[in-house]
């Protein structure tokens, strides 16, 4: 009976079409950005702390804030193309 059952279960999962997929997959994408918009948060954070513990050294935090910025920035930017990529393949 658990084997009948089992094999149900197992046709029931392959039923996933094309377009399900890729919506999983621009959904990932999403997150992927959401995810970066995060770390751009903490980096702009942990920036703002050490411009403050040392005013001194204002303009080389700020240049390596922005390099990290621009590289979390790239990889959201390309998340967002992938995603709308994919959702235009879905329609």
């Amino acid at each position: 009976m658990n084997l009948i059952l089992l094999a149900e279960e197992v046709v029931q999962l392959s039923q996933y079409t094309d377009k399900s997929i890729y919506a999983i997959a621009a959904a990932i994408a999403i997150l992927v950005a959401a995810a970066a918009a995060i770390a751009m948060g903490f980096a702009i954070s942990k920036a703002i702390d050490a411009i403050a513990r040392q005013p001194e050294a204002d303009k080389k935090i700020s240049s390596t804030l922005m390099i990290g910025l621009v590289f979390i920035e790239t990889c959201v930017i390309y998340a967002l193309v992938i995603a709308i990529l994919i959702v235009i393949n879905i329609l």
